[in-house]
């Protein structure tokens, strides 16, 4: 079992038929920690409980992404989001997915830590690279 880093291919699609509004507010983007017995990637059609990290401070379901900012960096769309940080959390994880709770829990992007990532009673904090063509977590050219 493995966490693959990709945009899910139904993400890509459904972006054609405006299934997905990225803006700020307008649906509910959010990001939900798993285990590395998680298998997600380019084929996760959805956000689900199996093998979903758990733990203290950690809710099943993630918590919203905000500051989502739809932009272009040249002739690439490009998504920012905040850092999200899970406060005083006792937590392991090896990836995430960002899915849109407000369209049937749809995923949008799977994301692989590159290995088991830990807080004890800390702050778990997911940072998100710069919105640039070459850097942002997702990306579309």
């Amino acid at each position: 079992m493995a966490i693959t880093s990709a945009i899910a291919n139904s993400f890509k699609q459904e972006v054609l038929v405006e299934a997905h509004n990225l803006t700020n507010g307008a649906d509910s983007i959010k990001l939900a920690l798993f285990t590395s017995s998680a298998t997600m990637g380019a084929g996760t059609t959805a956000y689900g409980t199996g093998q979903e990290s758990s733990g203290t401070n950690y809710s099943a379901g993630g918590n919203a992404l905000t500051n989502v900012t739809p932009a272009l960096s040249g002739t690439v769309a490009v998504v920012d989001f905040a850092d999200l940080t899970f406060g005083t959390a006792t937590v392991t994880a090896r990836g995430c997915l960002i899915y849109n709770s407000t369209n049937s829990n749809k995923a949008i992007a799977a994301i692989d830590f590159g290995g088991d990532k830990t807080s004890t009673a800390g702050d778990f904090t997911v940072v998100f690279p710069s919105a640039t063509a070459t850097g942002a977590i997702i990306r579309l050219a």
